[in-house]
């Protein structure tokens, strides 16, 4: 599995933006999917993932009622819908794709294919 993200760019606080991740490959519609970032001079963590199904969706406390990830499988695309966009936002969002368990979606290492990132930057 390939993916290519992108929607990222410049918005000022409060803004909105959509991530889109783009993958190839057949076997899109088995992996679970996820979202991740990296601030400047921070571990990269994790923002948001969504089962192989759609069905479940899993959020960052610090995201949460925030963002929305989504899914089309019949588009092989992933999807983050950002709002409400804070300062401590900024960062390199990056897609991944892999066979995870639900208890392990929020770990970059359950991930086995990446992305190259997006970058988000938020003004005051």
């Amino acid at each position: 599995v390939q993916l290519q993200a992108s929607g990222g760019g410049l918005v000022q606080a409060g803004g909105s933006l959509r991530l889109s991740c783009a993958a190839s490959g057949r076997t899109f519609s088995r992996y679970s999917m996820g979202w991740f970032r990296q601030a400047p001079g921070k571990e990269r963590e994790f923002v948001a993932a969504i089962r192989w199904s759609g069905g479940s969706t899993y959020y960052a406390d610090s995201v949460k009622g925030r963002f929305t990830i989504s899914r089309d499988n019949a588009k092989n695309t992933v999807f983050l819908q950002m709002n409400s966009l804070k300062l401590e936002d900024t960062a390199v969002y990056s897609c991944a794709a892999g066979n995870t368990i639900v208890s392990s979606v929020y770990y970059a290492r359950s991930y086995g294919y990446w992305g190259q990132g997006t970058l988000v930057t938020v003004s005051s």
